[in-house]
């Protein structure tokens, strides 16, 4: 009895030393970002500049007048700001605010502002003013010094900037300072005083005088714990002392755990404290059972845990799928005894079967459909979330407060209102155009198939079919005496003469004078001469004789344009029964077309066009003018084949789906298309979006000076509620179009305007107008201007329009054909308008729609068009083209769903919610496509959670995951943190997957993300931390952040080797800080005439003070390019030497540069990806000219223009041949301890100085710290490399596959292209010879060269995959090689484009899970037949696995294989192998505890101070 009781008092011991071993073993980590805190009150400043940019300057004003205490704490600090932005924002929309001050979203933002102030001489003054040259601290000074400037060059301003109230000014002023502080508020209000007076352009940025010591902590991101194999042991055997670094609060705090929330479960039951909390450890304890399971437990986990949430409270669901899904290797030994229900199992498969079909969703899918809009978890970042978050939120609050049924908000959201931004046409079949040839009638043709049908066929990569139709129209506009129009001309006799299936047009736009002859202008005798040949020659070639006649004229001239006698000597050279005289003289019968010509041009309208010598040139297609940068003699004809392409594509698609057939006349199929106009106009099809802001709240007031006090959206809801229409009397419930006219009717051109407009009107029932008198001088009489206000208030109808007519058409007594009781109506409204009326109107055309006094300008349905420009002709046919544009964008979708859903109201009342819901609407910017959802069964395995208040607007979330997969790692806090911030009817379906064979999660993870900024109990603000708590000891975890797209993050602060973290290992736990070093600017660059990447172009980023910070290549694949960056105002450039010297910069996202220009800025303001489209163009001359090219001296040219592509380093020039440049990369401290004895090895047996590159991305702190002093010590260069995967190229998730890439990928990248050859060296090498041998080695013309696996050991036959199979077929002969150890010749790897074809085999076998497994070695074997590999003699890598013992003493490095017989470890290997390796490992380690004394020494007191270390960082600038 006695042993039984000691028994069990031994076990319960053990149990409790377990739990509390647990129990206080921890995990913790954090991100920063790398710029200094900003205040919150700058990030609450930008986010209402985000909603309304007048809500940024009340803002400004507000802190001003209710300035903050300093005493204040953090909190109090962020309620106040909160009540101050609640005057703005709706409560709905406060929630999104909390939410983005927690991820700190527009932190770069304010970093921006603060780097821009860093880089002037700032003076000694809290806040100061930018005027001209001078930099100004008093108030009294700038009155002053704005007269002074504006002389002076203004500074540069960017997108992003706050203007006051902007329009033209002298001078522009820059105020930097501290919102809610003193200095700047009374710099403030005299900047206003002097913006308002126009005297200044007043900008304001903020930044803080001295900026906190903490930097800003990061949210938004995801950490997760992968468990990590150990078959073969990698932990370093050196111990790490535990400085008790970390969450010490944590060591406790396990407060959710399985789904039970003990806090919570503390304050319902106080009286079962105690018993909670033995509960608690019990689960604590109980959860880090790792037991492996049996194969027909693995089966039905995912089923059982739906069933565990489907079972659970809607509201504990949510947690209780984030606790499995987060810490599913603990929990799956809970789950197995679970009971699935075949009621859950069968809706499951039926709802898995309907997604599948409507959305293309498979089982390991995960997916977040917010009001139907589809979020990949795969792809998305929470950033970008909340943009199209914040963005729906404001437009279902609009529509709500338009009194819009919530039940019609999603058909709303789902109408796409946005017209395409290219490719309007006009109907190409007019008299005007010149047909050169006839696909369908000349007999050149006609062996070609006639059927559309074959457009269906299929075809070799890149041929063109043919079919006998008139397709592909193409019209050419030009002036033929210009010999700018030589290019377009021998173009169309090319395309003709080889038979190219364009259907070729002429239109000769000359002088439409009749009273010019050909004898006196030289366009007009080319069109006349081209008329004579067209009518003696004979058809059907008479129209290309016309058309080489004129290549002919300017083959006679001397060179430059046509001279009338070069037109004369031509025609009588070539037909001389010509009668010259008769030809072009006054009463030629050959001068037709010049009025239709004119009149087609008319038609094209302005903008899109390209002017050589003050002509107008246009190129059509199908009626669509292409690109102005494509109208040049080497773009056109490419422009004309892509337009071509994609017009094939519209064709085959038209044919399969019977839309067009052989009996359908094709080009009246073509002008039917909706994006054919009655013309072109770009002031209506290509217009800057500016819309009317509807939202403010209406004030009654007809005083002019208290209305200038409104804000502009208080004075739109104001002026939209008093506005009188005018329109056709029709019996309609709805006028789909509201035109706002602003015009001046005491001018000329005002009454023009107003006449068409009335014209329309009276012509079309679905339009009413509004007029905004805009008078040049409100104080004139403004007869015109108060007659017209006082008819629309007075008269109506068809008596209306009769009189704005008449006042319009400037008839003299517009009132005589009014009745005796209108024109009494019409005395009396005259009468009634108070002095202020005009007055009133003036200031809000002026102030809000930015139309200057005396202009014109249209508001179509609160979207702006205008203003127009003095003498801009707009009449009848543009309003023609506005109503067809307007209603076949949106207003004819959006005229229908209104209509069905909206209840009995006046015409003028249901037409105002079309105007504003029109505005509301297009004000979207952000596109993304809507899915309609299934009806999904609901009872069993759906959760779902309704929105906090059913009576306002709610999101439809929709989440479908399996309940054990990635994507419920991040999906269920995630939706729980969205649920608590928005108004949302959350519904998560459980797509649970059947049968599983293997464990679905093998990792823990944490998404930090937060509601609302979070505090201590002292009001100080803190910052998110990733917790991981209750992880089981035992097994060896590696820790990976998943981060943004464009976030380049990396460990900053941590003793431990986070790639190996084993709990029983360590003290308490294990903390690491983390740092967002960059965030990257990425782009792809393209040629302007060819459209390829220019491979091998070099981009620099530079700021003014350091014009190349970073720098970088770009790649073949998709013109690819990275560079990496922070917060701030940056200038990408060409680097100077060879890429500068044969390129030009063109355009930058679609906007043309100045010519020559040296750089463009780019705006680095957003957590978000910013991907940029370059277009450069060779130089005149530089044509033939190949950036890769030998034809260069080297030391000057591409080849020794670039210092550093990505990092930090030892710094200086890499390229000399006296120099090794050995690669290397590691993870984990054993790795980074064996590189270490790797590079000891390399400098013990060369003399030739050595550079060492290592990739920055996964290095330790410790390795980074200990590498300066070791090259201080041993005396290398090194250099730190980074890049960023890109999004583009397939991604993978095992970390140590993303090294393997790192080893093959970026090769061209990576490095500078100064350096001419490089080696790699794995970390576990072990080097016995000089590498300069190697280095000089011949590789025979090949781009790299690689040592093949020894075949001498026998007994490993067996695991030489290589020598069957595949492998066997593949290689054809050839060894297979290990990349261990490799030389690139970087040149020749990028002369070939070896990266290029490297990285595209990759994309394409990466797709399948089960090839590549070992990825850096199989790739280049198996494209060894199209990037050569130089077989190295075996001697240059001998491994103990594959080797037999009698060629060791042959080695000239030795490489530490894993051996798949014995798995001995790495470090045991090493000292059994290699007798040197011990040595070296023990020099290493005297090294280190050296450094730590010397550190040790100099922290203690009165120790001297350390020379600060020396490092070159081309990463970022602040």
């Amino acid at each position: 009895m006695i042993w039984t009781l000691v028994w069990s008092c031994a076990v319960l011991c053990a149990c409790a030393k377990a739990e509390q071993n647990i129990r206080n073993k921890y995990v913790t980590t954090n991100l920063d970002a790398k710029w200094k805190q900003t205040p919150l009150i700058h990030e609450v400043s930008e986010y209402l500049s985000e909603e309304n940019s007048e809500y940024f300057w009340d803002f400004v004003d507000e802190t001003c007048s209710n300035q903050f205490d300093a005493a204040l704490s953090d909190r109090q600090r962020y309620e106040r700001l909160l009540t101050l932005a609640g005057r703005y924002l709706s409560e709905a929309q406060l929630g999104l605010l909390r939410l983005s001050l927690s991820l700190r979203r527009h932190s770069p933002r304010a970093a921006l502002s603060q780097q821009l102030a860093s880089q002037l001489e700032r003076p000694d003054c809290a806040a100061f003013v930018q005027l001209g040259e001078r930099l100004l601290c008093g108030a009294g000074e700038l009155a002053e010094a704005a007269a002074a400037a504006a002389s002076q060059p203004p500074p540069e301003t960017y997108p992003v900037d706050h203007h006051y109230k902007e329009g033209p000014a002298p001078a522009t002023a820059i105020l930097y300072g501290e919102l809610g502080t003193e200095p700047l508020c009374r710099l403030h209000r005299e900047l206003k005083t002097l913006a308002e007076a126009k005297r200044i352009d007043y900008v304001l940025r903020q930044c803080v005088k001295e900026p906190a010591a903490s930097k800003v902590r990061l949210s938004g991101y995801g950490v997760e714990l992968a468990i990590k194999s150990t078959e073969y042991k990698a932990q370093d055997d050196t111990k790490v002392k535990d400085e008790g670094s970390g969450d010490a609060e944590l060591q406790d705090q396990h407060d959710d755990v399985e789904g039970f929330v003990f806090s919570r479960l503390r304050e319902l039951h106080p009286e079962l404290s105690a018993n909670l909390s033995a509960f608690q450890r019990h689960l604590v304890a109980s959860s880090a059972d790792m037991a492996p399971l049996k194969v027909w437990q693995l089966q039905d986990l995912s089923l059982q845990a739906a069933q565990r949430v489907a079972q659970a409270p809607p509201e504990e669901a949510l947690r209780l799928m984030t606790g499995l899904a987060q810490n599913f290797p603990s929990m799956a030994r809970t789950l197995i005894k679970t009971k699935v229900e075949k009621a859950l199992k069968t809706e499951i498969k039926n709802n898995h079967n309907l997604y599948t079909k409507s959305l293309n969703l498979e089982y390991a899918d995960s997916a977040l459909f917010a009001n139907g809009m589809f979020f990949d978890m795969e792809t998305t970042d929470i950033f970008t979330l909340f943009e199209h978050l914040r963005e729906e939120q404001k437009v279902m609050e609009g529509l709500f407060h338009l009194g819009i049924p919530k039940s019609a908000f999603d058909d709303l959201l789902r109408l796409d209102l946005t017209a395409a931004s290219e490719g309007f046409a006009v109907d190409f079949r007019d008299t005007a155009v010149n047909w050169i040839n006839d696909i369908e009638r000349d007999r050149q043709y006609a062996k070609w198939p006639s059927h559309v049908t074959e457009l269906l066929r299929p075809t070799y990569p890149g041929m063109l079919r043919t079919v006998r139709k008139n397709m592909y129209h193409l019209v050419l506009v030009l002036d033929p005496s210009r010999r700018s129009s030589l290019d377009l001309l021998t173009l169309a006799q090319s395309l003709f003469t080889n038979q190219m299936p364009f259907t070729l047009g002429l239109v000769l736009a000359v002088t439409p004078d009749p009273d010019v002859t050909g004898l006196q202008d030289a366009g007009v005798a080319m069109a006349e001469a081209f008329n004579y040949v067209l009518r003696e020659e004979k058809a059907p070639r008479a129209p290309f004789k016309a058309l080489s006649f004129l290549v002919d004229v300017h083959a006679a001239s001397s060179g430059g344009d046509v001279s009338v006698e070069d037109v004369k000597r031509t025609l009588g050279k070539l037909y001389p029964a010509a009668d010259v005289a008769d030809v072009l003289g006054e009463m030629s019968d050959y001068d037709a077309g010049r009025t239709l010509a004119r009149d087609y041009v008319t038609r094209l309208g302005a903008g899109r066009r390209r002017r050589y010598g003050g002509v107008c040139v246009r190129v059509l297609f199908n009626g669509a003018p292409l690109p102005v940068r494509s109208i040049s003699a080497d773009t056109v004809e490419e422009a004309a084949l892509q337009e071509l392409m994609k017009a094939l594509h519209q064709f085959t698609k038209a044919v399969y789906r019977q839309e067009l057939t052989d009996g359908d006349d094709v080009a009246e199929w073509i002008v039917s298309q909706p994006n054919v106009m009655p013309r072109l106009n770009d002031r209506i099809l290509k217009s800057e979006k500016r819309l009317v802001d509807f939202s403010g709240e209406p004030r009654s007031t007809e005083d002019a000076a208290e209305f200038s006090r409104l804000t502009p959206r208080d004075m739109s809801a104001s002026v939209g509620g008093r506005l009188k229409y005018v329109s056709r009397p029709a019996s309609v419930r709805m006028r789909p179009l509201t035109y706002w006219l602003a015009a001046d009717l005491e001018s000329a051109e005002g009454r023009q305007l107003m006449q068409e407009a009335v014209l329309q009107v009276k012509g079309s029932r679905e339009v009413r107008l509004a007029f905004l008198p805009n008078p040049h001088s409100p104080s004139a009489e403004n007869s015109h201007n108060r007659r017209a206000l006082a008819a629309l208030q007075a008269l109506q109808g068809e008596t209306l329009i009769k009189y704005l007519l008449a006042l319009s058409g400037d008839k003299k007594e517009p009132e005589a054909a009014l009745s005796a009781e209108d024109a009494s109506a019409l005395s009396s409204a005259l009468a009634s308008l108070g002095p202020d009326a005009l007055n009133l109107w003036a200031t809000y055309v002026r102030r809000v729609l930015h139309v200057p006094g005396g202009r014109r300008a249209l508001v179509v349905n609160g979207q702006m068009v205008g203003p127009l420009e003095p003498g801009e002709a707009f009449g009848e046919d543009d309003f023609a083209l506005l109503e067809k544009y307007t209603s076949n964008s949106y207003a004819g979708q959006l005229e229908t769903k209104l209509l069905r859903v909206m209840d009995e109201m006046a015409v003028d009342d249901l037409s105002d919610v079309m105007m504003k819901a029109s505005a509301l609407l297009n004000s979207r910017t952000l596109k993304k496509e809507r899915w309609t959802m299934p009806s999904l069964e609901d009872k069993h395995s759906v959760v779902r959670l309704p929105p906090a208040d059913r009576s306002l607007p709610a999101f439809e979330l929709v989440a479908v995951c399996d309940p054990v997969s990635r994507g419920a790692q991040q999906l269920g806090p995630l939706l729980a943190v969205l649920h608590q911030v928005l108004n949302a009817d959350v519904r998560l379906v459980l797509n649970a997957q059947e049968k599983h064979s293997d464990m679905p999660l093998k990792s823990y993870y944490r998404l930090v993300l937060e509601p609302a900024p979070q505090f201590s109990a002292a009001g100080e603000l803190q910052g998110p931390v990733a917790r991981f708590a209750g992880v089981p000891g035992e097994p060896i975890l590696t820790q990976h952040y998943h981060v943004p797209d464009n976030w380049m993050v990396e460990a900053v602060v941590s003793p431990y080797d986070l790639d190996n973290i084993k709990l029983d290992d360590v003290e308490h736990g294990v903390h690491s800080d983390f740092e967002l070093e960059h965030l990257l600017l990425e782009g792809h660059c393209f040629e302007q005439s060819s459209g390829s990447p220019p491979r091998g172009l070099q981009v620099t980023l530079g700021t003014a003070r350091r014009p190349v910070v970073v720098d970088t290549i770009v790649m073949a694949n998709l013109g690819y390019f990275q560079l990496k960056a922070s917060p701030g105002a940056w200038t990408l450039r060409l680097r100077q030497g060879r890429s500068a010297d044969i390129y030009n910069l063109i355009s930058l996202d679609g906007q043309e540069l100045p010519e020559r220009a040296s750089g463009v800025s780019v705006v680095i303001s957003s957590f978000r990806s910013h991907v940029v489209k370059l277009r450069v163009a060779k130089k005149p001359g530089m044509e033939q000219l190949d950036l890769l090219s030998d034809e260069t001296d080297e030391s000057s040219g591409i080849w020794g223009s670039i210092k550093s592509t990505f990092g930090a380093g030892g710094g200086g020039s890499s390229g000399g041949e006296d120099r090794l440049n050995i690669f290397s990369l590691a993870s984990g401290h054993l790795y980074e301890r064996l590189m270490r004895i790797m590079m000891l090895g390399v400098l013990r047996h060369t003399k030739t100085p050595v550079k060492f590159w290592f990739l920055k991305n996964y290095l330790s702190p410790t390795f980074k710290d200990l590498l300066p002093l070791m090259a201080q010590r041993y005396g290398f260069e090194f250099e730190l490399v980074q890049y960023k995967w890109p999004r583009w190229l397939h991604q993978q998730t095992e970390k140590q596959r993303i090294i393997w890439g790192y080893k093959i990928l970026f090769l061209d990248v990576l490095f500078p292209l100064d350096v001419k050859k490089i080696i790699f060296v794995d970390a576990d090498q072990i080097v016995r010879a000089d590498l300069k041998e190697l280095r000089d080695l011949d590789l025979e013309g090949a781009p790299y060269g690689y040592t093949p696996f020894c075949d001498s050991r026998k007994e490993m036959d067996g695991f030489r995959f290589w020598n069957q199979g595949y492998w066997r077929s593949h290689l054809q002969g050839r060894r297979y090689h290990i990349s261990a150890l490799y030389v690139v010749d970087l040149k020749k790897f990028r002369q070939i484009a070896a990266g290029d074809r490297l990285r595209g085999q990759y994309q394409g076998l990466s797709q399948d899970p089960n090839s590549l497994s070992n990825l850096d070695q199989d790739l280049p074997n198996n494209m060894i037949h199209q990037v050569r590999i130089k077989s190295l003699p075996q001697e240059w890598l001998w491994c103990e696995t594959w080797c037999d013992d009698a060629s060791k003493k042959h080695a000239k490095t030795i490489d530490l294989c894993n051996n798949p017989l014995t798995k001995e470890a790495k470090l045991k290997a090493a000292v059994r192998i290699a007798p040197e390796w011990s040595d070296y490992d023990n020099e290493i380690r005297e090294f280190q505890a050296s450094v730590k004394v010397g550190r040790a020494s100099a922290s203690s007191p009165g120790a001297p101070t350390p020379a600060p270390t020396v490092e070159h960082d081309h990463g970022g600038e602040l």
